[in-house]
């Protein structure tokens, strides 16, 4: 674009990245039919505080300058992005999954139901390639047949 991106490009950044990111951790910790559980209120927590860190950086005057107010030694803006969008998911996620491990992990019936689907897919797998091999091996027969044929004419 010669006059550069549109100036909804970067609002719409500040929302779709949150956005995405929210998404990656519900599908990540999501169960079968219980879905996030008590994960939902921390989890949206991060999201919204998330948008509104970086609507707050793009919203912000960018007038920083030798006289600026500087908060922990930082511009506002660039505190804003290192403290609360940076810093803020790192202690409130390890915090939300210490507190909801024992409900969220998986139990023993979990793990086992896993094993026995690896067992299931590994028995196809091997079977498959049972198949592809005595495929081969019958065509490869069919060819030398075809040839010894064709060399006898």
């Amino acid at each position: 674009m010669p006059a550069g991106a549109p100036g909804w490009a970067s609002w719409l950044l500040a929302l779709g990245i949150p956005g995405a990111l929210g998404g990656i951790m519900v599908l990540g910790a999501a169960r079968e039919r219980g879905g996030v559980g008590r994960l939902a209120i921390p989890f949206a927590f991060v999201i919204v505080t998330l948008m509104a860190g970086f609507c707050l950086a793009l919203g912000l005057p960018a007038n920083e300058g030798p006289g600026s107010t500087l908060w922990l030694g930082l511009p506002a803006r660039a505190a804003l992005i290192i403290y609360g969008i940076g810093l803020m998911p790192v202690v409130v996620l390890p915090v939300a999954y210490a507190l909801t491990f024992e409900t969220q992990t998986l139990s023993a019936e979990d793990v086992e139901k896993v094993r026995h689907l690896g067992q299931l897919y590994a028995a196809a797998a091997a079977a498959a390639t049972a198949d592809e091999a005595s495929t081969d091996t019958a065509s490869g027969m069919n060819e030398v047949a075809s040839a010894a044929g064709a060399g006898r004419s």
